[in-house]
């Protein structure tokens, strides 16, 4: 009997040994198909512009439509593909040296490394997971007010969690263990509506809050850089509190008729119960939490009153980061909260300098002077309501083609400045019109992080995406078009 025990071990191990194997080689195979891939867009592009592009146009967009290939591939890591941008932009010479390693001095990348310190700042406490408890506790009792408390607790996280995969990667497990609870079945209604409430909830958090999707951040920086206009914290709040607001409902009754659910499984009291109980155990809040709580209290105080004082966002983000940090007045170890994810930091930067590469190299001009020759887009710019649905309906296609939205925004900001300016449109609309349409992917899994991560739960398919996602897509353009026509113009972001 031992012998059979043997031989199912080795047999179990040799084929272990094999599909660790055969999955090892397909991996290094879609590596080497990804980097051909990039080679060979990187020369397509070069040698297939028009002749009017001259050589530093050619070479920047070469080498932003290549590692686009590799961004969307996944073929190396996004930190290492940043790096790669870099070292093309030093070798080829599109631009400078200087402007190859702005993006890396832009107070952008400050306000990012700044936010996720204050995110693992706050993690060191139980301030989040006692917000989060306390609006399940409320609501947690059926269906209907689950669905409404997953899509709540991160439009609140949102204000003092900066990214949205944080914010995802927090709430996730709690969704989780709240399905568990009620023993929600695998693939049930009720599992997929409240697992894409988590993606769905936090990809709307990151709309009104400027500093919570670093999307929002690189517009406002781009758009500075190229037309020396800033939005401010409190102004990109104003622009977007009605689309956020209609957004937090509008994706509950979407998922709720997507997921019709059955009477048995709309009411579960002893969840509310047990959750009451996890409150009550938490207690009153402890000197780290008021400490924590009083030091993002005064944060966003700062971010909302930069009109006052003039500072940019990354200034109260690092005054936050170092006063949770500070021996005796703070609330976390500072030997914990440097460990941010650097490949965000490399991202960023690198993106940034794409960015400010396609403006100084003269390629976001020369590709708007390219597609203004068709003249049914430079009419469509030069109207403003006409300008936002182009730039609403072609920035949804195109994401869904570039998947990371850094990537997305850098690359069609430029692009959509470059148009403006030509028609003589109003770019400001189009940047923040094009952001926040980019932080907006409800339809593929590849469309943003938030996605992602709940995907890579393993209790959700991209086919349950589909359907709810074009819900959310056509009423996030809807609304946003009806917001342009009222809000937009009584608060002076848009005149017809």
């Amino acid at each position: 009997m031992s012998n059979v025990s043997q031989r199912k071990a080795k047999y179990t191990e040799e084929k272990d040994t094999y599909l660790l194997n055969q999955n090892s080689s397909l991996g290094q195979k879609n590596q080497l198909i990804g980097i051909l891939a990039g080679v060979i867009a990187f020369s397509l592009v070069y040698f297939g512009l028009p002749d009017s592009f001259d050589l530093a146009s050619r070479k920047i967009i070469a080498i932003v439509t290549s590692c686009l290939v590799l961004w969307v591939t996944e073929t190396i890591p996004i930190g290492l593909t940043a790096i790669l941008v870099l070292l093309l932009m030093l070798l080829l010479h599109p631009v400078s040296v200087e402007v190859v390693f702005s993006g890396f001095a832009s107070p952008a990348v400050f306000l990012i490394i700044g936010g996720m310190m204050l995110a693992k700042a706050v993690n060191e406490t139980r301030l989040a997971q006692r917000i989060t408890y306390l609006i399940l506790s409320r609501w947690g009792g059926n269906a209907k007010g689950l669905l409404g408390s997953i899509l709540v607790i991160p439009q609140v996280q949102a204000f003092f969690i900066p990214a949205t995969a944080v914010r995802t990667s927090l709430l996730l497990p709690v969704a989780l263990n709240v399905l568990d609870t009620v023993g929600a079945k695998r693939d049930s209604p009720l599992r997929k509506m409240i697992l894409l409430a988590v993606a769905f909830g936090c990809t709307i958090s990151g709309t009104a809050v400027m500093t919570a999707a670093i999307g929002n951040i690189l517009a406002v920086d781009i758009l500075n850089q190229i037309r020396n206009v800033n939005i401010t914290y409190f102004e990109w709040f104003i622009y977007s509190l009605p689309l956020w607001l209609a957004l937090i409902p509008g994706s509950w009754f979407v998922l709720l008729k997507c997921f019709p659910l059955k009477e048995k499984d709309d009411s579960f009291p002893h969840l509310k119960l047990e959750i009451q109980q996890k409150v009550k155990e938490f207690g009153p809040l402890d000197k780290k939490e008021i400490r924590c709580l009083i030091i993002l209290s005064l944060t966003v105080v700062m971010w909302m009153s930069e009109p006052l004082h003039g500072l940019h966002p990354s200034v109260p983000a690092l005054i936050g980061v170092f006063l949770m940090t500070f021996p005796g007045i703070g609330c976390a170890d500072w030997t914990n909260v440097v460990q941010i994810n650097f490949n965000t930091v490399l991202l960023l930067g690198a993106t940034l300098s794409m960015g400010y590469a396609l403006n100084e190299s003269g390629a976001a001009e020369q590709i708007g002077e390219l597609l203004g020759e068709a003249s049914w887009i430079l009419y469509l710019m030069q109207e403003p309501i006409l300008a936002l649905i182009f730039v609403l309906i072609a920035t949804q296609i195109i994401h869904l083609l570039i998947s990371n939205v850094s990537t997305a925004v850098v690359t069609l900001i430029p692009i959509y400045i470059g148009l403006s300016v030509e028609a003589g449109g109003n770019p400001i609309l189009i940047s923040y019109t094009a952001a926040l349409t980019c932080l907006h992917g409800y339809i593929l899994v590849v469309e943003s992080m938030t996605n992602m991560i709940v995907h890579s739960s393993g209790q959700i398919s991209q086919r349950d995406y589909l359907i709810p996602g074009i819900y959310m897509t056509l009423l996030m353009m809807g609304l946003t078009i009806f917001i342009a026509l009222t809000w937009w113009r009584w608060v002076g972001l848009v005149s017809f």
